[in-house]
């Protein structure tokens, strides 16, 4: 079985679903440091990384802003001084979809 990772973004009608909350929980359970959050209502899959200095937290930025327009997906980051917060959640199902989970485990390659 691939990894979240190497698995191929479902991007069809019939795929377009959030996920409950018990399968998101399954699926996060494979990932390192992820959190299952809710701002306003709306669940979302949350990581800090941490890095030695700005330099180093807007480099990683820069790297997810990549990956994210590569495949027209795209997060909330917050970038700070020694610190980047990235946030997955599908806006327009409102919540988290299978999709999501796949970023953030691509998210984490990026990290090494």
């Amino acid at each position: 079985m691939a990894t979240l990772a190497t698995e191929s973004l479902d991007t069809s009608k019939q795929a377009a679903r959030a996920l409950d909350d018990r399968q998101a929980r399954e699926l996060l359970s494979d990932l390192d440091g992820w959190e299952l959050v809710s701002v306003d209502g709306i669940p979302r899959v949350e990581k800090s990384y941490t890095f030695k200095d700005f330099q180093q937290s807007l480099a990683f930025t820069n790297r997810v802003g990549a990956l994210a327009e590569d495949v027209g997906h795209h997060p909330a980051i917050v970038t700070e001084w020694g610190k980047v917060t990235v946030a997955w959640w599908s806006h327009d199902l409102g919540g988290l979809h299978r999709n999501d989970l796949i970023m953030a485990a691509r998210t984490d390659r990026l990290k090494g």
